[in-house]
């Protein structure tokens, strides 16, 4: 699944049987049109549902707690505010790349907060969805260059594609259940939680994780060359959320304007991309507000937005 526009591409004729209801996905991915008075109406609702926990790494820290009032004045000038490589036990992490590592340490780190072992979510009943705008550029670019210099190897390639992050968390933590891959920015995470909704009103599993990983690093030079594409400073990220079933009603929309939690975000946490959306729970979830929850993301000029009621 991927968040760009899907032209030609009609509901109807998606199978009934993916996990991923993703015929209804689809419909709200193609995006609305520039202008257009019926994308701005767009609203769907689904019921059932309740964030239950969240977690966030960042280049700032561990942690909300570590996020700098002004990324744009704490970073002083830099470019890119990186995350260091996890350490991770076992033989198999040992090829893994940094990305596919910052992954496992983001729903690592949401089970230990939150005190949730790891065979509560072990299983089929578990749903994995995963959203990158960028992580994979990194691996990538490596393959590209050891290419040209006759060193890649047939070892390191399956790490060049999105769902080798995925494929690293679902084995670390043993999930087996409906899983999406969306590759964009923070519209996408909002489709990717919407689409955790989904999958718990409709009975296709008990609780969902979506997570979103972000490095920027290894390729911060391509980044400078089309520095009007994003904002500064990038600062990678990886963060995950636990959605369950509850009592919230959950509606996604196409909202205008960014929400005020999509705002606190830029200027708090900085350019993030896929992890913004998320970053924004975890600041709603410490603000200790009410259980009413609306979040915006914009990725390439579309705006999508979910809230919770």
């Amino acid at each position: 699944m991927r968040s760009g526009p899907r032209d030609r591409i009609s509901p109807r004729h998606a199978s009934t049987d993916q996990p991923q209801h993703v015929a209804g996905l689809r419909r709200l991915q193609r995006g609305p049109r520039a202008g257009s008075a019926r994308a701005m109406s767009v609203s769907i609702a689904a019921t059932g549902t309740r964030l239950e926990a969240v977690a966030v790494l960042t280049g700032w820290g561990h942690g909300i707690g570590a996020l700098p009032a002004d990324a744009g004045k704490a970073a002083a000038g830099r470019a890119v505010i990186p995350l260091g490589r996890p350490t991770l036990e076992g033989e198999r992490f040992r090829r893994a790349t940094r990305e596919c590592l910052l992954g496992v340490a983001a729903v690592d780190a949401l089970l230990r907060e939150s005190n949730i072992s790891r065979d509560a979510v072990k299983g089929s009943a578990t749903a994995l969805v995963y959203v990158t705008g960028g992580a994979y550029g990194a691996s990538n670019r490596a393959f590209v260059v050891a290419e040209s210099v006759g060193r890649a190897s047939a070892v390191h390639f399956p790490y060049t594609a999105p769902s080798a992050m995925a494929g690293e968390v679902a084995i670390e933590f043993g999930l087996t259940g409906p899983y999406g891959i969306l590759i964009g920015g923070a519209a996408a995470t909002i489709d990717a939680l919407w689409q955790a909704t989904r999958l718990l009103a409709g009975g296709r599993c008990e609780r969902a994780l979506v997570l979103a990983v972000e490095t920027f690093e290894e390729c911060v030079d391509l980044y400078a060359r089309g520095r009007w594409l994003v904002r500064r400073p990038l600062v990678e990220a990886a963060a995950c959320a636990l959605l369950v079933p509850g009592a919230l009603h959950a509606r996604y929309d196409a909202p205008r304007a960014p929400s005020a939690l999509e705002s606190l975000v830029r200027v708090r946490a900085g350019e993030t991309l896929a992890c913004a959306p998320l970053i924004a729970l975890a600041l709603a979830r410490d603000g200790g507000g009410p259980a009413s929850i609306a979040i915006t993301g914009e990725w390439r000029g579309r705006r999508a937005g979910i809230q919770w009621q």
